[in-house]
């Protein structure tokens, strides 16, 4: 049991998503993901989470294993052409991670979707969080464009708001 996590995540509250995460760069965030999704055939969501609750925490649930649940929970998955992309920030964690669908995780593998949460991660590091996000949907949307073209019919599959949960 890592007590020093324990603690980061019992001392952080939703009040620290609104602190890094202010209602306008969550609009800011909700726009470029729509901006991009024009651009492909992909779907994008961004998720952000202050703590784990303390049953999975105690457990010792990892950033990962929750991502993998909520990409679940907001039915990323649920895609017609499987190309969806969850990001997921854990800020107790200070962790970042991304869940592809099948159909774009294939085209891409996970070496892919570890670099842009590093490169997401060090804006962290330097307190920029929106910079941050805004830099991880851009390179998402980037390698949706290669790989799923824009369809003129494309229905917006999924919302574009960014999740605080």
């Amino acid at each position: 049991m890592d007590l020093k996590r324990i603690m980061r995540h019992l001392s952080s509250g939703r009040a620290n998503v609104h602190r890094v995460l202010p209602p306008r760069a969550l609009e800011t965030i909700e726009r470029a993901i729509a901006a991009t999704e024009m651009q492909h055939d992909g779907q994008i969501r961004f998720a952000v989470e202050a703590a784990l609750d303390w049953q999975p925490l105690l457990a010792g649930q990892t950033a990962r294993e929750r991502a993998v649940e909520v990409f679940s929970e907001l039915r990323v998955w649920d895609t017609e052409h499987n190309n969806g992309v969850l990001i997921y920030l854990l800020l107790a964690d200070h962790d970042v991670e991304m869940v592809a669908d099948r159909g774009i995780h294939a085209k891409l593998g996970q070496p892919v979707w570890e670099e842009i949460c590093q490169e997401m991660e060090a804006a962290f590091r330097d307190g920029r969080f929106e910079a941050g996000v805004l830099a991880g949907v851009r390179a998402v949307g980037d390698h949706l464009v290669k790989h799923f073209p824009p369809r003129s019919d494309k229905p917006n599959e999924m919302p574009d708001s960014p999740v605080v949960m």
